[in-house]
C-alpha cells in the first residue's frame, strides 16, 4: 500500500490491486472540516464515500423529534440509564464546542452524506453501533475504571470551559490527537481498547470491504494513524476482516455477578453475626448504623440532585431493600419515581439539545433532571455501602 500524505489531515491510500481511499481526518466541530470534505468530493469525484457513523447516530441526526420518541422510564427499567448519560454527556460536550466554532456537531458527516445524495454518489455507514461501543466499555471496565468514567460523565455534563477556534483546529493535527489518546491510555486502557483501538479496526474493515475504485472516508482525525496501519495489515492480510469479535457486547462474567452478590451477602451475614454472637441489643445497634449511614447517604443524593420531596422518602425508604438487591438499584427506583412525578413534557424533549450543554439546563429539563436524580442516588448509595462495611467490621471487634 502506498500512503501519499497531502497534508496533515488528508492522505491518498492506493492499495496493491489499484483501488485508492481518500482518507480525511476531520474535528467534528469544525467549519474548516466541512468545507474540506465538501472540496474533496468536488475535486477528487469519489465513486463510493465512506463515514464514520452508524444507523442509529444517523436516525438521530436525520430526525429532529428523534429525542421526544424516547421513553425514559423505560430506559431506566432496562437498566440503560448509565448509557443515555454518556450518550447525553458526549452529545453536549460536542455542542458545547459546535456552538463556539458555529458548525453543529458531525456537519461535516452530514455535509459529506448530503453531497453524496446530490451527486448520486453510494455511501456507506462504516462505524460500529455506538450503543454496542459504550456497553463494551463497560462492560471490560472493572470497578475502578468505571468510576472513573463516571467521574469523566459528570465531568463531561457540567464543565464550562471554552476553547478557541485555534484549539478546535488542532485537534484535527494528527499528532494533538495521539498525545490525547496516549494519555486515555494511561488512566483507562480498557476504555481506549474500545473506544479508538476496536474502532479503527471496525472503520479500516469496513472501508477497506466498501465497493468502488476511489473511495472517500471521511474519520475523525483521531482515528487516522490506526486505520492507516489497519489498512496496511488488511492489505498485507496480517489481520482478517472478520469483525465478529469486537461486534457485540460481552455477556457479563461470573466474577462480576458473584462480587455483585457477595457484597449484600456479606452485609447480611455482619449483622446476623452481631445479633447471634454479640446480643440483640448490639445486633440491633449494628443495624441501626447501616440503616442510618445508607440511607442518609441516599438522601445527600436526593437532595444534590433536587429530586421531588415525594420521591426523597420514597429513595430514603428504599435505599436499604435496593442495596441488598444488585438487580434493582437505588438510582433505578428514584429515577422511574421522578419521571413519574415530573413528567416529562414536550417542550423538554425539544430543548433536550441546549439545556443538555448547561448546568442549569440539567436541572431544569424533566428528562436531564430525572437522570440527575438517577445518577445521584445511585452513587450516593454506592458510597454509603462502602463507608458503612468498615463500620460495621470495627463494631464486631
Amino acid at each position: 500500500m502506498i500512503d501519499e500524505k497531502l497534508s496533515d489531515t488528508f492522505h491518498r491510500l492506493t492499495l496493491s490491486d489499484g483501488r485508492q481511499i481518500l482518507l480525511i481526518g476531520t474535528a467534528h466541530v469544525s467549519k474548516e472540516s466541512v468545507d474540506e470534505v465538501e472540496l474533496a468530493i468536488e475535486t477528487e469525484q469519489p465513486d463510493h464515500i465512506c463515514l464514520e457513523l452508524d444507523d442509529g447516530r444517523m436516525k438521530n441526526k436525520d430526525q429532529e423529534n428523534a429525542w421526544s420518541n424516547m421513553d425514559v422510564k423505560k430506559v431506566i427499567k432496562e437498566n440503560k440509564g448509565f448509557l443515555l448519560l454518556a450518550n447525553m454527556a458526549l452529545a453536549s460536550f460536542q455542542k458545547r464546542m459546535g456552538d463556539q466554532s458555529g458548525s453543529a456537531p458531525g456537519q461535516e458527516i452530514l455535509s459529506a452524506a448530503k453531497l453524496a445524495k446530490e451527486k448520486g454518489i453510494p455511501y456507506s455507514l462504516c462505524d460500529r453501533e455506538i450503543q454496542v461501543t459504550f456497553k463494551r466499555a463497560w462492560r471490560k471496565s472493572n470497578l475502578w475504571n468505571k468510576a472513573k468514567l463516571i467521574a469523566t460523565i459528570i465531568s463531561a455534563v457540567f464543565s464550562n470551559e471554552k476553547i478557541s477556534e485555534q484549539e478546535l483546529e488542532d485537534l484535527k493535527k494528527a499528532d494533538v490527537m495521539q498525545n490525547m489518546m496516549d494519555e486515555m491510555a494511561k488512566e483507562l486502557p480498557s476504555v481506549k481498547a474500545v473506544l479508538i483501538d476496536e474502532r479503527d479496526r471496525y472503520l479500516a474493515t469496513s472501508i477497506y470491504l466498501a465497493p468502488g475504485q476511489k473511495k472517500l472516508a471521511v474519520i475523525g482525525a483521531g482515528h487516522q494513524r490506526g486505520i492507516i496501519k489497519t489498512l496496511e495489515e488488511l492489505e498485507q492480510g496480517k489481520i482478517s476482516t472478520d469483525l465478529a469479535d469486537i461486534s457485540e457486547v460481552p455477556k457479563a462474567g461470573n466474577a462480576g455477578k458473584i462480587i455483585s452478590w457477595a457484597f449484600p451477602i456479606l452485609i447480611v451475614g455482619i449483622l446476623l453475626y452481631g445479633f447471634i454472637n454479640l446480643g440483640s441489643s448490639e445486633g440491633i445497634k449494628m443495624f441501626g448504623y447501616w440503616l442510618a449511614v445508607n440511607m442518609s447517604f441516599t438522601a445527600l443524593g436526593a437532595i444534590l440532585a433536587l429530586a421531588h420531596p415525594i420521591n426523597m422518602v420514597v429513595s430514603i425508604l428504599s435505599a436499604p431493600l435496593t442495596s441488598l438487591h444488585p438487580a434493582i438499584g437505588v438510582g433505578m427506583v428514584s429515577g422511574l419515581m421522578e419521571a413519574t412525578l415530573r413528567k416529562p413534557k414536550v417542550k423538554d424533549f425539544e430543548q433536550l439539545g441546549d439545556d443538555a450543554t448547561t448546568f442549569k439546563g440539567w436541572y431544569r429539563n424533566r428528562v436531564l433532571h430525572t437522570l440527575l436524580v438517577f445518577l445521584y442516588t445511585s452513587l450516593a448509595a454506592s458510597i454509603g455501602n462502602v463507608v458503612v462495611f468498615p463500620i460495621l467490621l470495627s463494631m464486631l471487634g
